[in-house]
């Protein structure tokens, strides 16, 4: 009788899900700065302090029961065809419920672009190649700066660990200039499902059940910064994939430390380029050619880590998860270049008139 009634209610919930998702001025004002942040802290207070991940453990926990479950109904051949349905059914809605509570209306708040007072939502080829250029040159001379070297591959001097504390006072620094980025009570872990992440071709996860940020620890250091505010990015509160790097761009580069700076520019770039090659491929090779050797380095190996670990499965958990943001009102689903591009060109050009939540 429960797992009948959970089931109708998982149809009342999407049901509302829909109608709250179109009311984006209640969603900013009650549900992402009065109710998220008390669920937030309540989450990381109680387990934040815990040294392993305890979402992943629920994770595994989930995996392990359903197994089970699939193999007592292949056992008694889904005798009660009717028991099965309303049990799957019942377990979505709780999820379904939980999801959305503790995190998931974030994915239908106001976009970044009108919290930052963007004014420009488009840009050329020309202005993309200018600042494109630019960034190249600061990238350089953050390289030098740390290498003395044009040729020399960066080598990252800290541990994971040590990493997610510098990407604290990283966002400290950020909250100085932008004060909504606040970021309160860590809560930054390794993901013990590291490996089949990384084969999945992903570099973390946010857990919206225990509000812990869940880093691949298997990926490289170069990127490992990046990766962890990216994380803490979703931790504060910012759903969509491509806000998030931007708010991880902001953090690393806001750092003092420039090895944060570097990878920061240096994953901007990324994104930058990938316009570029679009556009015109004769731009982006001579765009190339006035990087630091070093630093194309550091791209190819990340470029080989991730190219090592490539599966025939991989496509396929890409392409669910962009679905799902895609159900979520995130259309450009995992990776959106040009809107990313877009933030990054107007904040180098100061077309920003930021405003007050």
């Amino acid at each position: 009788m429960l797992s009948r009634y959970l089931t109708y209610f998982l149809f009342l919930q999407i049901v509302c899900v829909q109608i709250v998702s179109k009311q984006t001025n209640f969603i900013e004002k009650y549900y992402a700065h009065i109710w998220y942040p008390l669920m937030a802290a309540f989450f990381r207070k109680s387990i934040g302090w815990i040294p392993f991940s305890v979402g992943d453990l629920l994770y595994i926990s989930f995996g392990i029961l359903s197994l089970r479950f699939l193999y007592i109904g292949i056992r008694d051949q889904f005798g009660d065809i009717r028991k099965y349905v309303f049990s799957i059914g019942a377990t979505f809605s709780v999820l379904y419920f939980f999801f959305y509570i503790n995190w998931g209306l974030h994915y239908f708040r106001k976009p970044l672009t009108a919290r930052l007072g963007m004014t420009n939502n488009s840009y050329d080829a020309e202005k993309l190649e200018k600042h494109t250029e630019n960034l190249i040159f600061e990238l350089n001379k953050t390289h030098f700066e740390i290498t003395n070297n044009r040729l020399k591959k960066l080598e990252i001097p800290y541990t994971r660990k040590e990493i997610y504390i510098l990407s604290v006072k990283a966002y400290q620094m950020l909250e100085k200039q932008m004060p909504f980025f606040v970021y309160k009570i860590p809560s930054i872990k390794h993901s013990l499902l590291s490996s089949p992440l990384t084969y999945m071709g992903f570099s973390g996860y946010f857990n919206p059940f225990t509000g812990e940020a869940q880093v691949n620890s298997k990926t490289p250091l170069s990127s490992y910064a990046f990766s962890t505010c990216h994380e803490m990015a979703h931790q504060i509160g910012y759903a969509a994939e491509n806000e998030a790097n931007f708010i991880a761009y902001l953090a690393t580069t806001h750092s003092k430390n420039p090895f944060f700076k570097y990878t920061g520019k240096l994953t901007a770039l990324k994104y930058m380029l990938s316009e570029v090659s679009k556009s015109s491929p004769l731009s982006y090779q001579n765009l190339l050619k006035k990087m630091h050797p070093g630093i194309l380095e550091d791209m190819k190996a990340s470029r080989d880590f991730w190219k090592s670990h490539q599966n025939p499965l991989e496509p396929y958990f890409k392409k669910i998860y962009g679905t799902f943001l895609k159900a979520n009102q995130q259309k450009g689903g995992i990776q959106s270049y040009s809107y990313m591009v877009r933030l990054l060109l107007n904040y180098a050009e100061n077309d920003f008139k930021i405003i007050a939540p």
